[in-house]
């Protein structure tokens, strides 16, 4: 048994927790370690900081109390077991100390050498840090091996993830001993190798970088993209999501990961959200980013014409299956076709393909066929509310007329984009998909933990392996294939875990 292990299972009296750092996350995580039954000692150099802290969980404490979630005995024990430090040598007999201050390297490396000189051999180093590297962390360290990143999403008593990242020298043993008191917390760990963003700084990249892509090129509003996606099933949309985390912070953290990865064209920051930045629209703290205050109320759907166009499934595989399926949901009458070319719908004379990266103006010259369209993909059958298309530029006003028609029937809002390709839905999910496969092709995680890690960690609808079941990984490569050749951009490479996947589709 490690050295490390002792303290976890040597007696059942919870060890002693150190925090230090006495903002929101730290707070957090003193409280969630409270909970849990520990004694946790709160440092910060900024003076009344820890007090402040415990008197701020003092008071949420005692709004579950109110609520009837907390029993008032049980508010009055965690809060018991909550102290201030006085200074860092106060927590020289923690089994365990968690390093939450500000995400700088230099900083994090002068404390956590002042800890591995403070604390006893068979102590327990972490870093909450959400992007930098552990193995980074840890040189300059007497014992690097005792130092792990437990990485929490906030807030911290809420979200149930936490990972894991061990570095070049973390000992199997120290992770092995995080991962089981997360759990002890009542959270769920996942592991991770220390590589730039972890897992869902590094899977959740395109979801702000896609729509922050298409902004630039004027393809939609921010409240159209925010439709769309949350149409697929995300509880917020990019646009409305950076606004809450605040365009400074997510700007910096996409940086970090550019910076880290070398200039890798994936990570690159916008000049759409620099200059909200520049511009001081942070998001919600500044009372204006994307939107002033919060995003307007939908307006209510239209009513579609009585009769409608003819319609036709056209295709085969999950997608053209998932058509076929919400028209049945909505009791739409049509015809099914079969077609190794294309996926999509016949609607009138209109073909709306369902999108591979291709613009709408190229399947109409490539086809000979001027009333060509463009759709994303339906990814919630049973609670799509709205989904883009574009149109090619000869399609006429009627028929774009029947299209939207059919659209209001089946409870879908249709959300006009410029003709871009991949729209809004199905390069942002392609994306992601590609992400979290890379991370795995690279070995920073496994497939179930990447899955677990979006859901739990940014609530994701569904994890990128849980996406590419859905939608299968030909439906992906084509599209990112089809975005490769219309930008000329390696940020569209595809993983080679995902075409591995592709051929072993094709050759079953």
């Amino acid at each position: 048994m490690s050295e490390y292990q002792q303290w976890a299972v040597a007696s059942t009296v919870p060890a002693l927790i150190g925090v230090v750092g006495a903002g929101v996350m730290g707070a957090g995580i003193a409280q969630v370690a409270a909970q849990a039954g520990h004694a946790v000692l709160l440092l910060d150099l900024r003076e009344g900081a820890a007090q402040a802290a415990i008197a701020q969980t003092a008071k949420a404490l005692d709004g579950l109390v109110a609520k009837g979630r907390m029993a008032a005995e049980e508010c009055a024990a965690v809060l018991a077991r909550i102290q201030a430090a006085t200074g860092l040598a106060d927590l020289k007999d923690a089994a365990l100390v968690i390093e939450v201050i500000v995400e700088k390297l230099e900083p994090k490396q002068a404390l956590l050498r002042e800890l591995d000189a403070l604390l006893s051999a068979s102590a327990i180093i972490a870093s909450n840090t959400s992007s930098i590297s552990v193995t980074a962390l840890a040189n300059g360290m007497a014992k690097p091996e005792r130092l792990v990143g437990m990485h929490f999403f906030n807030p911290v008593p809420l979200m149930k993830l936490v990972e894991v990242v061990s570095g070049a020298e973390t000992q199997a043993g120290v992770a092995a001993v995080i991962e089981a008191l997360a759990r002890r917390w009542g959270k769920t760990p996942v592991h991770a190798k220390s590589t730039p963003g972890f897992v869902v700084n590094r899977i959740a990249r395109p979801f702000y970088a896609e729509a922050l892509a298409l902004l630039q090129e004027q393809a939609a509003t921010p409240a159209q993209l925010d439709r769309a996606l949350r149409a697929a099933g995300f509880r917020m949309g990019p646009c409305e999501l950076m606004d809450l985390i605040g365009h400074d912070t997510n700007f910096l953290v996409t940086q970090s990961v550019f910076e880290a990865n070398f200039g890798d064209k994936r990570y690159s920051p916008s000049l759409v959200q620099k200059a909200l930045v520049d511009g001081g629209r942070l998001g919600r703290k500044a009372g204006k980013g994307f939107y002033v205050g919060v995003p307007e109320p939908v307006p209510a759907l239209a009513a579609p014409v009585a009769e409608l166009a003819p319609i036709g499934v056209v295709g085969r595989g999950p997608l053209a299956d998932r058509l076929a399926a919400c028209l049945s949901l909505k009791g739409l009458a049509f015809t099914r076709g079969e077609s190794a070319d294309w996926n999509g719908l016949v609607i009138g004379n209109v073909h709306v393909h369902l999108s591979r990266g291709v613009t709408a103006a190229q399947l109409a010259a490539e086809w000979q066929h001027p009333e060509s369209a463009v759709m994303d993909w339906p990814l919630a059958p049973d609670r799509i509310d709205a989904l883009a298309l574009s149109f090619a530029p000869r399609v006429s006003a009627a028929s774009v007329a029947a299209v939207e028609d059919v659209w209001l029937a089946l409870g879908w809002q249709p959300l006009r984009l410029r003709d871009v390709p991949g729209l809004a839905v199905a390069r942002t999910v392609a994306m992601l998909v590609n992400e979290g496969s890379d991370a795995v092709w690279q070995g920073v995680c496994d497939e179930a933990s990447a899955d677990l890690a979006c859901k739990l960690g940014v609530n994701y609808p569904a994890g990128p392996f849980e996406w590419l079941s859905q939608v299968g990984a030909e439906a992906v490569v084509a599209l990112l294939d089809g975005m490769f050749t219309a930008y000329r951009s390696e940020r569209y490479r595809v993983s080679p875990l995902l075409q591995q996947r592709r051929w072993n589709d094709l050759a079953a």
